[in-house]
């Protein structure tokens, strides 16, 4: 027979000492509290209350955006129900019917309504309107959703909104904010006024929000959801095919053109000759294009009239097609050499991939863009759009995510579960607009803005991520291997690395700034002609490697100007108009900065200043020449001198620690002079007398107001150069001051401020 626990199988009367007594009244306690609390959590369980959830798709475009939240929503069956309701141009034979592509999804249409009015005029779209407006109150008192998620500036995004709010619906509207520049604007912003919640796209269309008295505790600042899916497929390997399925066998990726030009309907005629004109470019530049459909709004049927008379769809250059799949669409846009319209495609979803775009009139002049995109906003020439082109067809540029980084869509469901369903119906407006924007999400309001710095020194690689202040949160070194493709793999993986960690210490990445020595074209990325200390790195494009494997803008400059770079926002040079770097290590090198900007020079090769050269005769220098300030001052040249002096015997003195076979360096030579000996303080007498004439000359050239100097020799230069400057320097140059860097990493501070100064510029 099994033996039961003491406790659990005698009669508590029976026990006979008090502390059993005490202990079995405690397990019984226990006990039942155990069972009350899976009581209370089971009871909890059974009601749960689940987020129903209604989301309302008008056309291709925002089923694009609104697909990755409803798979995310469709995910998660414990905290949300899910009711789709389709209308507009999803049921229209001529575009396709492309409600079944949701359906081909396996989401299933609770309610399906005709609502286009077709005529595709201003009367047909306020038609349309109201047709909706009629119909919505039935499916939304049928589905009674918690909230309603609207997308965009569509005409039939305002009456689902305009339902909702009249029914008492809360509603979350996607991409508010923005500014294009057309009626699309005016919608929007209504639809904002309407909406209870927000999820943007970019930081600028936050403060818009917030500048519209809109609650900022009810603004997420997500980025797109499309982001969330194009960045995960649109490198696909069979791309090529999917190229050829619509273009044919013989097109080639990169040659050829995606169209897409919608009517503006506050200026229908204009855009209608647009169209022609770009029509006519199009046949002139004489490249495979496909070219899609305009949408439904008034001006629609005049344009296809146009692409008709012109032959476009019998044209054996170009295919003519209504709709395309967004998964199939990506690859398409991806690996075009250009695309050309006034789609919101083009400033937005081309940007992640470096396409070239013309944006053509005035339908997208307000959004926000990336370098890829090119304005002809007064195209009224057909020759003005062929030039257009010529300049764009075939580029590649750095990879921007001002609209997203991929992780809209968690942040999106995390913010639908904060919302509290018991909280006032009634919206609340903020007056005066708040100067501060916080964001609800827990994540938004700890990230911190930062940027990736990387560092390409002759001996060691480093990569950091450095936050707005210039704090560098994390660093990862490695030394810098010999080989092009070994020192390559190693950057993009010590990136890649960083990447990953930045998310688990709340940091948001905006871009990639690279330090390196040699000579570089920063407006092409390109290190043109490397240093002798780093191996193989001429002619190397760094740019688009690093922007292609990160999805991030990448900036590349010379580790002089970074140093520069540095000083203008975090040290000494901050609010100064016109000062000059001198950095001081294993080589002399520098930036200047005038009028509060970088010099490059023509060629690239400005504030080259350790090779000015102050002596006819002088020592050899690494570039090839002789008396360069570099030959007398840099940490190479006073390692060459100390070695001479030791080899002679005449480096050490009396009281000098010197371990036997310990490697000669400048340091040696310092401590010597510093000890009395004549013949080391003579060698940097003559070193700190060169920086100094170098020095008198760029003073005398471009009059700074500051000379900083950096690197491990400036403290021990800082004196002598300031003598040498009062003593030789013109009159009126004398009183210039001469500071040593407080910065510990110039050169990685001069990185991350490429990236922090031009990216938050943009508004990423």
């Amino acid at each position: 027979m099994e033996k039961k626990p003491p406790f659990l199988c005698r009669n508590p009367h029976t026990l006979n000492t008090w502390r059993d007594r005490e202990l079995y009244s405690l397990r019984m306690q226990r006990n039942r509290e155990k069972m009350e609390r899976d009581k209370t959590e089971l009871h909890q369980n059974q009601f749960k209350r689940k987020l129903r959830v209604c989301v309302a798709t008008c056309n291709r475009a925002d089923y694009s955006k609104l697909a990755p939240i409803m798979f995310g929503i469709k995910a998660d069956s414990d905290d949300f129900e899910l009711d789709v309701v389709v209308l507009g141009s999803h049921l229209i034979d001529d575009y396709w019917n492309t409600f079944r592509m949701i359906e081909q999804d396996n989401f299933d249409i609770d309610s399906k309504l005709h609502t286009i009015v077709r005529g595709e005029d201003e009367a047909a779209m306020v038609e349309s309107v109201g047709l909706a407006l009629v119909k919505l109150p039935d499916v939304l008192q049928r589905l009674r959703p918690d909230i309603l998620i609207v997308h965009g500036d569509r005409f039939d995004a305002l009456a689902l909104a305009t339902a909702a709010a009249l029914m008492n619906i809360r509603i979350l509207h996607l991409e508010g904010g923005e500014v294009s520049g057309t009626i699309d604007d005016s919608i929007r912003h209504a639809i904002s006024k309407l909406a209870h919640y927000h999820a943007c796209c970019t930081r600028m269309a936050e403060q818009h929000l917030i500048a519209m008295c809109e609650d900022h505790t009810r603004i997420l600042l997500a980025g797109c959801p499309s982001y969330d899916k194009l960045l995960l497929t649109h490198r696909k390997d069979d791309y090529m095919d999917i190229i050829k399925s619509w273009l044919g066998d013989k097109v080639q990726d990169r040659d050829y053109i995606v169209a897409l030009q919608h009517p503006v309907t506050t200026d229908i005629q204009h855009s209608i000759k647009i169209y022609g004109l770009m029509l006519d470019a199009l046949l002139s530049f004489n490249k495979k294009t496909l070219i899609l459909f305009p949408n439904i709004d008034a001006g629609s049927k005049e344009m296809v009239r146009v692409m008709r008379k012109k032959g476009i769809e019998q044209h054996p250059n170009f295919r003519a097609v209504k709709h395309i799949p967004f998964e199939q669409f990506i690859q398409l846009v991806c690996h075009a050499g250009c695309m050309i319209g006034n789609s919101s495609c083009g400033v937005r979803e081309a940007g992640a991939f470096g396409t070239p775009v013309i944006n053509l009139g005035t339908r997208q002049t307000g959004r926000e863009t990336g370098e890829n995109v090119l304005h002809v906003r007064d195209a009224d020439t057909h020759n003005k759009i062929y030039h257009a082109l010529e300049l764009q067809f075939g580029k590649r540029y750095p990879c921007s995510k001002i609209y997203g980084d991929g992780s809209a869509v968690p942040r999106i469901l995390k913010f639908l579960r904060s919302i509290d369903l018991d909280e006032p119906l009634q919206k609340t407006f903020c007056f005066p607009p708040v100067k501060e924007s916080i964001s609800q999400d827990i994540d938004h309001i700890l990230e911190t803005q930062s940027a990736l710095a990387v560092d390409l020194g002759g001996t060691n690689l480093r990569v950091a991520i450095v936050c707005m202040r210039g704090n560098i949160l994390k660093k990862y070194t490695e030394n810098n291997p010999r080989t092009f493709e070994d020192r390559m793999r190693l950057i993009l993986k010590m990136c890649e690395d960083a990447v990953q960690d930045a998310v688990s210490i709340n940091c948001r990445i905006l871009g990639v700034g690279v330090s390196t020595g040699g000579r570089v074209n920063p407006q092409e990325g390109v290190v043109l002609h490397s240093t002798k200390l780093i191996q193989e790195w001429s002619c190397v494009n760094l740019r688009t490697p690093i922007s292609d494997a990160l999805h991030l803008p990448v900036w590349v400059d010379n580790d002089g100007n970074c140093a520069a770079l540095a000083e203008k926002k975090f040290g000494h040079g901050k609010g100064v108009e016109n000062f000059v770097t001198v950095i001081t290590g294993t080589g002399i090198g520098g930036g200047i900065i005038h009028h509060y900007e970088l010099i490059h020079g023509s060629t690239f090769c400005a504030a080259e200043l350790g090779h000015i050269m102050v002596s006819l005769e002088g020592p050899e220098c690494s570039c090839g020449s002789r008396g360069c300030v570099e030959a007398y001052a840099s940490g190479m040249a006073l390692q060459r001198e100390a070695k001479m002096l030791h080899d002679e015997d005449l480096l050490k003195v009396e009281g000098m620690d010197m371990k036997f076979c310990e490697p000669i360096t400048a340091a040696h030579l310092i401590n010597a002079a510093r000890m009395g000996n004549s013949k080391a303080e003579a060698v940097l007498h003559k070193a700190s007398t060169a920086l100094g004439v170098g020095i008198v000359n760029i003073l005398h050239v471009v009059n700074p107001s500051l000379v900083i100097l950096s690197g491990v020799l400036a403290s021990f230069y800082q004196e002598p150069v300031q003598h040498v400057i009062n003593q030789r320097a013109l009159k009126s140059a004398q009183t210039i001051k001469v500071v040593t860097s407080h910065l510990e990493e110039p050169a990685l501070l001069g990185a991350a401020s490429m990236v922090l100064d031009y990216a938050t510029r943009r508004t990423y």
